[in-house]
């Protein structure tokens, strides 16, 4: 990723290290995430967390950092670093002169005449991370000592002190094996060297504070175990790997299996490349059974709305995956049978099966077939929304979808301040309509040409009619030329939000055709930015610029003005459709700012979100399954509008 640039004079810089952070995940579940001085400023960072079925199919931080010092000619150097409140110890990211991301994260420090760089590599297949270490440079023989803290707990929750801790260790061949509390596996640590050794002597750090937790207003101090710590001699040229996994490994192999990772590690040129590796590590394939990760590192596998919304892009428009579609599709499925047919806080999120199937379909795939196999899953889940079958959602007369369950936020705008909704747009969702109306229309059309309950024709056909003839007139605002974000009972809200893009984005849409440039130009003139799209215009007194400062400020903005890059998928296809092939520079320009802060935040991956206003700083998950779709899509859409242009 030679594409990525550093400012190396700023990797000494605090303010500038601690915001970029390294970011290795894997198929099994498990990742690494710190920042790129290997400082941890949230709870969820850490060197190897995994997914434990023991545990409910949970994440655990089972080896949270390991702190390296160099001994030479007497003098000890410490090049780990902690934060203390607002004291940070030791200092060693003073000696940090370069760090790469290419194909992993590796970083340089320079003490003196000394140059020891250490690469970590997150193994694509198994809960294991091997940390290489290489002295580069030396003026004499060097002393390493590498000392582990140990978390054993649940990525989103904190440890302290407690007498229920095991401080013991087991040897196992050049290292240790720990198991702090019962139940869990085991996390050994093993070096390559066979001149390494463990030396016991544990102790609690107490107060480790994440910083970024205290700027939000969580709870953010944490004690961590350190059993004792491993030391080895080194001389100039000599590297050493350490295995961090779940079961005893021979030594003898870790430096060939650290080479071959390395070596099959994928070649990242451009940024469709990295979009393509990104696409591939968010299809998760814990025990066989193959889900989508919302995001890394503490989004959660397997939502029925992330999955439906980033599916196509993931697997058909990264490579082409047709069997892992329907694999994961067929998984989720199975796994959200509540969700789809009886209840959901997230009333649109059923409905999104459709447009999944339309771009499956529109990939190339027979539809008859599709039809065949997934046909029975839409009408089942068209008729939940018939009167009396779901508590939270129901068809009224008008064939519009009515969805109101008091204090709850009943769609994907669903942050909570003191469990009250900040945005809770109970009532007719434009956007759950539109999708119910292109659901409505999919199934009578597929069941007619394919199907044989022609009583099902019968039956829904009329209700098309009704939600097409009523949609119009119950969302379309003459006097802003937009839409309504949602209808209740004193009228139109006339927020200007993205949910009516859906409107103009569905294959079949409920609006007349003859509006569409007129809500494609509000949307364009208060949402668009160049890290994607508000969430709310800056117009709005609501409108909050930055998504910053304590919990109940980042909720406000979440929903209230922060962009999302999510939304460049549905933005730019109509887009195209409106304008036509010339609206090919205004995608690729919305889509470069999102390359340009591949330097920040997330080293090398694709943000869940960003400031509404310049200059429109990342945040959120740093690696997001719906951004990065959105992207694959915006390319696939951008291919064939070239491909058109060209006849």
């Amino acid at each position: 990723m030679a594409f990525l640039k550093f400012n190396k004079a700023e990797l000494v810089n605090l303010s500038y290290s601690l915001k970029r952070e390294i970011i290795c995940v894997n198929k099994t579940g498990a990742y690494c995430n710190t920042s790129i001085v290997t400082c941890n400023t949230r709870r969820y960072h850490g060197l190897l967390s995994v997914t434990l079925d023991r545990f409910g199919g949970d994440k655990y931080l089972l080896l949270s950092a390991i702190d390296e010092s160099i001994i030479v000619n007497g003098k000890q150097f410490n090049l780990g670093i902690h934060c203390y409140g607002d004291i940070y110890e030791p200092r060693g990211h003073k000696y940090v002169v370069d760090f790469g991301a290419d194909p992993i994260p590796s970083i340089t420090y320079k003490v003196g005449d000394i140059i020891f760089r250490k690469s970590l590599l997150l193994l694509p297949d198994s809960d294991r991370l091997l940390i290489k270490y290489e002295l580069l440079e030396s003026p004499g023989a060097a002393e390493v000592i590498l000392k582990p803290f140990l978390a054993f707990r649940n990525i989103h929750a904190l440890t302290r002190r407690n007498d229920e801790a095991d401080q013991g260790y087991t040897p196992v061949e050049n290292g240790a094996k720990f198991r702090m509390y019962a139940n869990f596996p085991d996390l050994v640590l093993q070096l390559s060297s066979p001149s390494a050794q463990y030396n016991h002597n544990p102790e609690w750090y107490f107060g480790i504070t994440y910083s970024d937790e205290y700027r939000r207003g969580f709870d953010c101090k944490e004690d961590l175990f350190v059993p004792g710590n491993f030391s080895l001699k080194m001389g100039k040229g000599d590297s050493v790997v350490l295995s961090a996994s779940l079961k005893e490994e021979n030594p003898s192999y870790f430096k060939r299996c650290f080479s071959r990772a390395f070596e099959k590690a994928p070649v990242i040129d451009n940024y469709r490349d990295l979009l393509a590796r990104w696409a591939n590590l968010f299809i998760c394939n814990h025990n066989g059974h193959k889900r989508v990760t919302a995001g890394f590192s503490w989004m959660y596998t397997g939502l029925l709305r992330e999955t439906l919304i980033s599916l196509a892009g993931l697997t058909l428009y990264a490579n082409g995956d047709t069997k892992t579609f329907e694999e994961v599709l067929d998984n989720l499925i199975s796994d959200e049978q509540e969700r789809l047919f009886r209840r959901t806080t997230q009333v649109e999120a059923p409905l999104l099966l459709v447009p999944a199937l339309q771009s499956y379909i529109a990939y190339g795939v027979s539809p008859s077939q599709v039809w065949k196999k997934y046909g029975v899953i839409v009408r089942g889940i068209l008729e939940s929304y018939l009167p009396g079958r779901r508590r939270e959602v129901t068809m009224h007369p008008n064939g519009l979808l009515w969805a109101q369950m008091d204090n709850v936020a009943l769609s994907w705008m669903n942050a909570y301040i003191n469990g009250v909704p900040v945005t809770e747009r109970a009532g007719y969702q434009v956007e759950t309509n539109a999708l119910w109306y292109n659901a409505i229309c999919f199934a009578v059309d597929m069941e007619y040409k394919y199907g044989s309950a022609a009583s099902f024709v019968k039956e829904w056909a009329p209700i098309r009619d009704l939600v097409k003839e009523n949609f119009t007139k119950t969302f379309w605002n003459a006097r802003r030329g937009c839409l309504a974000d949602y209808v209740d009972n004193n009228g139109q809200n006339t927020d200007v939000r993205p949910n009516q893009l859906i409107a103009l984005w569905v294959k079949n849409s409920p609006l007349d055709e003859e509006l569409h440039p007129s809500v494609f130009k509000v949307v364009s003139g208060e949402l668009e930015t160049s890290r994607g799209i508000r969430t709310l215009s800056p117009r709005d007194i609501k409108y909050k610029n930055v998504y910053e400062g304590s919990q109940v400020d980042r909720d406000l903005a979440y929903h209230q003005g922060s962009t999302r890059p999510f939304l460049l998928e549905y933005y730019v296809a109509v887009g195209y459709r409106i304008i036509g092939p010339s609206f090919r520079k205004k995608a690729e320009w919305l889509c470069e700012g999102l390359y340009e802060d591949l330097s920040k935040h997330g080293v090398a991956a694709f943000s869940e979100l960003y400031d509404g206003d310049p200059p429109q700083e990342p945040h959120g998950a740093i690696a997001s399954a719906l951004s990065t779709a959105a992207l694959l899509a915006v390319d696939h859409i951008t291919d064939i509008y070239s491909k058109e242009e060209k006849k």
